[in-house]
C-alpha cells in the first residue's frame, strides 16, 4: 500500500480552509474521491455550495450550532465532543472501506488543542494513513501534527478588515 501524505495549513492568517478545498478540488477533478469533514463549522458556508457540485466530493459536519469554545457550557462541549467523535468515526470507517482517497480534518487542531475530539483515534490516524492523503488545518496545530506532516504551510495574518469593524463576507470569509 503506498503511503498517504499529510499536509499542515495553519497559522493566525487567514486560507486554510480554503486551501485545503483547493487541494481537495485538484484531487477531485483527477477522479479521487475525497471526504471533507469540517469541525467547529456549523454556519452555512459559501464552500459546501460548490463541493455540493463535485460527485466524488462527500462533506461531514456537526449539526449543532456551537459558539467559540470560551464561550460554551460543559454541556455543550459534550455535546459537540461527541459528535466531533461520530464524524471522524464515521470518517475512519470510510477511510478502512476505501471510500476515498482524501481525507480533509478541517478545524482538526483545535479540536485536538481544546480536547473535543478522540486524540488517540487522531494520533492513530496521523501514524497510519492508510494510504489517503490527510489534510488538516486550524490555528494552533500540536507538536504531533507537526512532526507527522509531509507538508507544512503557515498562513501568517499581517492586516485583516476585520481589525477595522469590517464583518465577516459571504463568499470571502464564509
Amino acid at each position: 500500500m503506498k503511503k498517504g501524505l499529510i499536509h499542515l495549513y495553519c497559522g493566525s492568517g487567514k486560507g486554510k480552509t480554503t486551501a485545503a478545498l483547493g487541494l481537495a478540488v485538484r484531487y477531485a477533478g483527477s477522479g479521487g474521491r475525497v471526504l471533507f469533514v469540517q469541525f467547529f463549522k456549523t454556519i452555512e458556508s459559501s464552500e459546501l455550495n460548490s463541493l455540493a457540485l463535485l460527485p466524488n466530493v462527500e462533506v461531514l459536519r456537526n449539526s449543532s450550532r456551537f459558539s467559540f469554545y470560551d464561550e460554551m457550557t460543559p454541556a455543550q462541549i459534550e455535546a459537540v465532543t461527541r459528535e466531533n467523535n461520530a464524524n471522524l468515526g464515521l470518517a475512519l470507517e470510510k477511510v478502512r472501506a476505501g471510500a476515498c482517497g482524501m481525507l480533509v480534518l478541517d478545524e482538526i487542531a483545535g479540536c485536538y488543542q481544546y480536547n473535543l475530539i478522540d486524540r488517540g483515534e487522531v494520533d492513530r490516524l496521523l501514524a497510519d494513513t492508510r494510504g489517503v492523503e490527510l489534510v488538516l488545518t486550524g490555528i494552533h496545530p500540536p507538536e504531533s501534527f507537526t512532526a507527522a506532516a509531509d507538508y507544512i504551510t503557515e498562513m501568517v495574518c499581517k492586516r485583516h478588515p476585520y481589525e477595522k469593524g469590517v464583518p465577516a463576507r459571504r463568499g470571502i470569509e464564509f
